[in-house]
C-alpha cells in the first residue's frame, strides 16, 4: 500500500472553499433557529422587569403611608398639647 503526500495548499483551498458557503448557511440556520429563544428572553426579562418596578413602587408607597400615619399622629399630639397649653393659659380646669 503506497502512502501519497499530502498537499497541504489544496486541502487548504478545499476546507477555505466549502468555507465560503458553509459559513453564511450556518449563520442563517443559527439566526432562524435562535431567533424565537432570544425573543422570549426578551420578554422574560421584560415582564421581571415591570414586576420589580411594580413591588419598588409597593414598597414605596406602603412606606409613604407609614410617614403619613406617623405625621398626623405627631401633629394630633401637637394639637393636644395646643390645648392643653391654651387650657392652662386660660386658667380652665376642664382639659
Amino acid at each position: 500500500m503506497e502512502v501519497l503526500p499530502i498537499d497541504l495548499t489544496e486541502i487548504v483551498a478545499i476546507v477555505m472553499g466549502m468555507s465560503v458557503v458553509l459559513i453564511p448557511i450556518a449563520g442563517l440556520t443559527a439566526r432562524f433557529a435562535l431567533k424565537p429563544l432570544v425573543e422570549s428572553l426578551g420578554k422574560v426579562n421584560e415582564v421581571r422587569g415591570v414586576e420589580e418596578t411594580v413591588a419598588i413602587t409597593e414598597r414605596r408607597v406602603a412606606l409613604l403611608e407609614q410617614q403619613l400615619e406617623s405625621m398626623e399622629s405627631t401633629v394630633r399630639q401637637l394639637e393636644e398639647v395646643r390645648d392643653f397649653d391654651r387650657a392652662l393659659e386660660s386658667g380652665d380646669r376642664t382639659p
